[in-house]
């Protein structure tokens, strides 16, 4: 069964649980209890994505097959998260990075490929990855080629590929002390967010103060 922004008439199964989750905002702690409680079930997670509508996507990520993510699935299900606005692509793109890619060999190997891909989408994804491989005890020794090819591309990506870029600067930044003079050079040299209001509480996403208040946090 291929991905599809068709809506299907849902089984009786499947109406049952959208009937759960259709309300305008359930919560998101909700889902995952509710993804629990079904584990996995890649039919139910096609019928509901079928839908378009967020929430059940969001539930339809958590549930999926990931032995059955092939690249011209994801190909199809990335150029669906592009029909959601920002905030939603965005939290649907970690979503499914963390509860599925990054849960099995080959689709990691498929996420390492997706630097110039042609989906936004994808290319999110790759810095996403690229970005959280620094808080692991694996994390490679690839953070100059890593530097390297954002310092050519960050500036003409397109918003949230360039948003996902500065957070990985600032986490090589961050957690490879060799790298962090460089990324804080690069950080001031591209400015971006250095105006961006910043929420109590919050941390700037402008690397050169990202890097040094995380840094002196942890110690």
């Amino acid at each position: 069964m291929a991905v599809s922004t068709k809506t299907v008439e849902l089984s009786s199964k499947a109406k049952k649980v959208y009937a759960q989750i259709s309300q305008d905002t359930p919560k998101l702690g909700d889902l995952k209890k509710i993804a629990k409680e079904i584990k996995k079930d890649h039919e139910l997670a096609l019928e509901l994505w079928s839908t378009g509508e967020y929430y059940p996507r969001l539930l339809a990520i958590l549930i999926l097959d990931k032995n059955l993510l092939t690249q011209e699935f994801l190909d199809e299900l990335t150029e669906e998260i592009l029909e959601h606005d920002y905030d939603q692509r965005n939290l649907l793109s970690d979503w499914l990075l963390a509860n599925q890619l990054r849960k099995a060999k080959k689709t990691i190997a498929l996420v390492e490929t997706w630097e110039d891909a042609s989906s936004l989408i994808l290319r999110r994804i790759y810095w996403d990855y690229q970005a959280r491989l620094r808080w692991t005890k694996d994390c490679p020794d690839n953070a100059k080629d890593l530097l390297d090819a954002l310092e050519k591309k960050i500036g003409d990506a397109e918003p949230e590929v360039q948003r996902m870029m500065n957070f990985t600067v600032a986490q090589i930044g961050i957690y490879e002390p060799e790298h962090r003079a460089h990324c804080i050079a690069f950080g001031k040299k591209m400015a971006l967010y250095i105006d961006e209001p910043v929420p109590r509480n919050c941390t700037s996403p402008y690397v050169p103060i990202w890097i040094d208040t995380v840094v002196e946090k942890i110690g």
